[in-house]
């Protein structure tokens, strides 16, 4: 574990999880330049640790780490993080992937890449519009049913109980929600939460809606509160 700090006029801060450690130093040098303040973790554990003490914005996760895969680190820093995370993998294989973000990646590189599309893409994650700019009140709380999503907030009840989405998966929840009798289809939904300029495999929205689903215990068969539109793409329930 190692730290790197600089003096940023807005706090942001960044973590790096890499045990290439001569990359990982790279990534941060072109984060600082971004005007982040970055931290550095070589191993698993010590980046859930490093994530719990300095909260993160943004997280650069590589999936081979000792000690923990990223995929672990990025499930633990899900019970108590909403940052943003990028993962980082050697392997091209699409099950990486799909794993990745079903426990709560926003978006993944495969190794080699360029270090200026990776900053390209932390600029675009965190120009992503919100459910604030998707035409919806801050003050309308959103129900379907027993399920109430607070855009103001950024809170989803269900059944009075909380339910904890990450950033990215509240967002495409709330896109839906803003528009219930629209169909969207995944270039849509990339749009209105991604942006126009992200690059990327539009099926990471199939992934980020399915972790929505388990966690509303929403099944394929009744799809009560998000529903597949065959061959076109999803849309909100009612929650009847």
């Amino acid at each position: 574990m190692d730290t790197m700090k600089s003096s940023t006029p807005d706090g942001r801060r960044a973590l790096v999880v890499d045990d290439e450690q001569a990359l990982a130093r790279v990534l941060a040098g072109y984060l600082e330049r971004e005007g982040f303040e970055v931290d550095l973790a070589f191993d698993g554990p010590s980046a859930v640790e490093l994530a719990r003490q300095s909260d993160p914005l943004v997280i650069i996760l590589d999936l081979g780490l000792p000690g923990l895969d990223g995929v672990e680190v990025c499930r633990q820093i899900r019970t108590f993080s909403d940052c943003y995370i990028l993962m980082l993998t050697a392997r091209a294989e699409e099950i990486d992937t799909l794993i990745g973000l079903s426990v709560g990646a926003d978006d993944y590189m495969t190794k080699p890449f360029s270090t200026r599309e990776l900053i390209a893409r932390v600029g675009v994650m965190m120009r992503r519009p919100r459910a604030a700019q998707s035409g919806v009140a801050l003050t309308e709380q959103l129900v379907f049913g027993g399920l109430s999503i607070d855009p103001s907030a950024r809170e989803v009840h269900l059944d009075g109980e909380p339910v904890a989405l990450t950033r990215t998966e509240f967002d495409v929840l709330a896109a839906l929600a803003a528009h219930p009798r629209q169909v969207f289809t995944r270039q849509a939904l990339i749009n209105a939460v991604w942006g126009g300029d992200w690059v990327g495999d539009e099926h990471l929205v199939d992934v980020h809606l399915l972790h929505v689903r388990q966690k509303l215990g929403d099944s394929a068969k009744e799809q009560k509160y998000v529903r597949t539109v065959r061959g076109v793409g999803y849309r909100m329930g009612t929650g009847q």
